[in-house]
């Protein structure tokens, strides 16, 4: 496994407008994803590594997001024919058994990653309410092993952003697999 950082898009970015369907076929757009505060999109998959230890976070990163005014959605854009963990089905149950509190969306064709410029998994980009990038890179200090797994970067991040400051200087790349790019 080659570990790949996140491509740490300019603050200032505009949310990408797109529409997916989750692991049971239920379509979402962007826009009814955001709260009135703002948006955290994630780029996961159901057999990284990385993305398997922050699992535990993931769903009460949810709950805690939403009672803040801030809607979550995760993305898986992997190729499925190579990685068939990832699949749709397989999506749905990961979604259900880990009592995710938001939707976990399919981008088949890659596109959504393409538009984010997501390079990993785990990507997370937070956008404020009026969908301009405030926050990108790594949830926390924590990688497979070392017992850390609290959100602690984006904790911060979304503090800032609800108390009306300028986004947090330091920022630093999130660590991952690499997403797993289809065949052209």
């Amino acid at each position: 496994m080659a570990l790949t950082p996140s491509s740490m898009l300019p603050l200032g970015y505009p949310l990408p407008a797109f529409e997916l369907p989750d692991g049971t076929g239920r379509r979402y757009r962007s826009e009814q994803l955001a709260g009135p505060a703002g948006l955290l999109v994630i780029f996961i998959c159901n057999h990284c590594p990385y993305v398997k230890h922050i699992d535990p976070v993931l769903a009460p990163l949810g709950a805690v997001l939403a009672a803040q005014g801030i809607g979550m959605v995760a993305i898986s854009s992997n190729d499925v024919v190579a990685y068939p963990d990832d699949a749709p089905a397989h999506m749905a149950e990961t979604a259900r058994l880990l009592g995710y509190t938001f939707p976990y969306l399919y981008d088949e064709d890659q596109s959504v990653a393409h538009a984010f410029h997501a390079a990993c998994t785990p990507d997370p980009y937070l956008f404020d309410a009026g969908g301009h990038l405030v926050w990108r890179g790594q949830l926390d200090a924590s990688r497979p092993g070392n017992g850390i797994a609290d959100a602690a970067d984006l904790r911060r991040a979304v503090a800032a952003m609800l108390a009306g400051q300028p986004p947090l200087t330091e920022q630093k790349p999130s660590i991952g697999c690499g997403i797993k790019w289809r065949k052209a």
